[in-house]
């Protein structure tokens, strides 16, 4: 089917108390695992490009998101593209005609006074071309090689009444929060503050989004969503998926050299690990 807008299922995400789920795409096999798995669980899907990624395809978007468009086409249920944690404004312009229907403009780096006006100037642009915005307000960490924070010491996280004013300053449409989640965690041992989730929920009139949520488990993850995130972003669950299945796969096959037998039981471990986030999510 065409193309949604992750504006669209966001709001619909939030209007029914769930979330959709946003995967990290880094390969095709990311893009086939990923709406494969969607399918699977009968849920709409979000893909998402970061800007390391197109660093890794060699500064070019147009390939992946060209890839991503023409699987989403294709599928059976309904499938958003979403360009993440962009600092290059160069890139943000290009997001509206690689087929992108929103951005995440990341300035969590900069204090807050700075945030603020990059997020705002990033927001003005991204709505001239028809985008939906997120940003990031507080310290998630672990993003693209810097050090891992501490998710819960003291000033890490959102605070309520900065993250109003940050929204209505902004304009933004969506906001990612810390609330003790960490990027690229590879163990499932986040604790979320639920109780802080709660006041930012009551406190910001634009949906909340959890990133990384690879690191929170399930329990958490549906505590979350019940808490008012409606946006829960995935990526290092898939590559953990994907290079456990290759490894055992070469393990198991050490002459093997076509890549198609380990991408193929890459590719359908990721489909798995979507299916079953994804699923888990699903209202009862």
């Amino acid at each position: 089917m065409p193309l949604t807008t992750t504006g669209d299922l966001v709001g619909r995400a939030r209007a029914a108390r769930t979330a959709v789920v946003a995967f990290n795409i880094i390969t095709l096999e990311h893009i086939e695992a990923v709406i494969t798995g969607a399918e699977s669980a009968g849920v709409p899907v979000v893909l998402q490009v970061s800007e390391n990624a197109v660093k890794f395809r060699q500064g070019h978007l147009l390939p992946l998101a060209h890839a991503a468009v023409a699987a989403a086409e294709r599928a059976a249920i309904p499938v958003a593209l979403h360009l993440d944690h962009v600092r290059s404004h160069a890139l943000l312009q290009e997001a509206a005609d690689a087929g992108f229907s929103s951005v995440m403009y990341d300035a969590s780096h900069l204090p807050y006074a700075d945030n603020l006006a990059s997020t705002r100037a990033a927001a003005d642009r991204a709505h001239a071309q028809g985008l939906w915005i997120e940003a990031e307000l507080g310290e998630i960490g672990g993003k693209g090689g810097e050090a891992p924070r501490d998710a819960h010491a003291p000033g890490a996280r959102t605070d309520p009444t900065e993250a109003r004013a940050f929204v209505t300053d902004s304009r933004v449409d969506a906001l990612a929060v810390a609330v003790g989640s960490v990027h690229a965690m590879t163990t499932r041992t986040a604790a979320l503050d639920h109780g802080l989730l709660r006041r930012l929920r009551a406190s910001v009139d634009v949906p909340l989004v959890l990133h990384g949520s690879s690191g929170v488990p399930d329990g958490e993850l549906r505590a979350a969503v019940a808490g008012g995130i409606a946006k829960v972003n995935i990526g290092t669950a898939l590559n953990l998926a994907m290079t456990g299945a290759i490894r055992d796969y070469l393990a198991a096959h050490p002459d093997a050299v076509d890549s198609r037998g380990y991408l193929a039981v890459g590719r359908e471990a990721m489909a798995y690990a979507v299916e079953r986030i994804s699923s888990g999510l699903i209202p009862a």
